[in-house]
């Protein structure tokens, strides 16, 4: 069974559940690759478990642009973050463009 990782955000308070989120998020772009080798989504789209951005470097790109765009908007990075926060910034690498 896949697990939610919108779910284990939600639940991101401490070093530890950052950790589980961190490792689940590593593993469900694992199985995207895995995937994707067997399946090839469309080029111009997302891949099978939703990752846009496919190198580190758009990764990152992306968290990061994801953190500027959204300050003030009480989504985004607190100007004092909590491990949670940490979770916020790592998966919406996974899906801003």
């Amino acid at each position: 069974m896949p697990v939610n990782l919108d779910e284990l955000l939600q639940h991101v308070n401490d070093r530890e559940s950052f950790l589980v989120f961190a490792r689940a998020l590593m593993n469900d772009r694992k199985e995207e690759v895995r995937s994707e080798i067997e399946s090839p989504s469309s080029p111009y789209g997302s891949g099978s478990n939703g990752w846009e951005n496919g190198s580190i470097e758009a990764y990152l790109d992306a968290a990061i642009a994801w953190s500027v765009d959204s300050i003030g908007s009480g989504a985004g990075l607190p100007k004092e973050p909590a491990w949670q926060s940490f979770a916020r910034f790592l998966y919406a690498g996974k899906n801003y463009e």
